[in-house]
């Protein structure tokens, strides 16, 4: 059973779920699996890989300090879902914005959002590049957050203009997390960036390493940023 395998493995990296979330997580784990027959949402379907390689993952960039009353996330190019929504479901107070540039995938969130009874949720289509430059999201972010999207100096260009100065923008890596640190140096700086934090994570049952990047912003982003769409992905800072 689903439940089973995500009340354990949220408890071997530390995490206490209640009956709510659990309950949660089950039917989110439900609708991954059947819309994932009509359209590609996960190459993982296995309940116990789901529980471990998809919630628990997204989990991992809980952070007491950071995730503290009613701040508000946004999920870049959040695909199906992860991290935001297991961070929505297991900080229910936060403001979330979901973002991603697949209208399909949009409708499944929105249909999560609702079988779920999650409030304070919005699911939002378009680019990263595009959203970023619009007034209703453009540095309105304590939190933005993202997995699996691009490398780091690509990933802070989607990202950093959607946080407020003082805010921080979390990404979760695998194992060339250092690499990936160390390429983005000039991106963070340019997208208004400062101190960089790396939190080693390790999940259930799993030897491989993986990190939390958390880079905190000091300055605002300058206008000409992030640039038109696809340029981040083609010529990286």
């Amino acid at each position: 059973m689903f439940r089973d395998e995500m009340k354990k493995a949220a408890e071997d990296f530390g995490l206490t779920l209640s009956e709510n979330q659990l309950a949660q997580f089950t039917r989110y784990y439900e609708l991954l699996v059947e819309w994932n027959e009509k359209m590609n949402l996960t190459a993982i379907t296995e309940e116990h890989e789901v529980a471990v390689k998809h919630m628990v993952d997204s989990l991992s960039a809980y952070d007491p300090a950071l995730f503290d009353g009613e701040i508000s996330i946004i999920d870049v190019g959040t695909g199906a879902g992860f991290p935001g929504l297991p961070l929505k479901i297991f900080c229910p107070q936060v403001h979330l914005t979901l973002m991603d540039s697949l209208n399909k995938r949009v409708n499944f969130l929105q249909t999560v959002v609702d079988e779920l009874g999650l409030e304070d949720v919005d699911c939002v289509h378009a680019r990263a590049e595009e959203g970023a430059r619009m007034k209703k999201y453009r540095e309105q972010y304590d939190l933005a957050v993202s997995r699996a999207v691009a490398r780091l100096p690509i990933l802070c260009e989607y990202c950093l203009p959607f946080v407020k100065r003082g805010g921080h923008f979390l990404a979760l890596k695998g194992r060339a997390f250092a690499e990936e640190v160390e390429e983005a140096a000039k991106a963070i700086k340019v997208m208004g960036g400062s101190q960089t934090d790396v939190r080693e994570v390790h999940l259930p049952g799993l030897d491989d390493k993986r990190a939390i990047i958390t880079v905190t912003k000091t300055m605002p982003t300058p206008k000409a940023y992030p640039r038109k769409a696809g340029t981040p992905a083609k010529n990286p800072l």
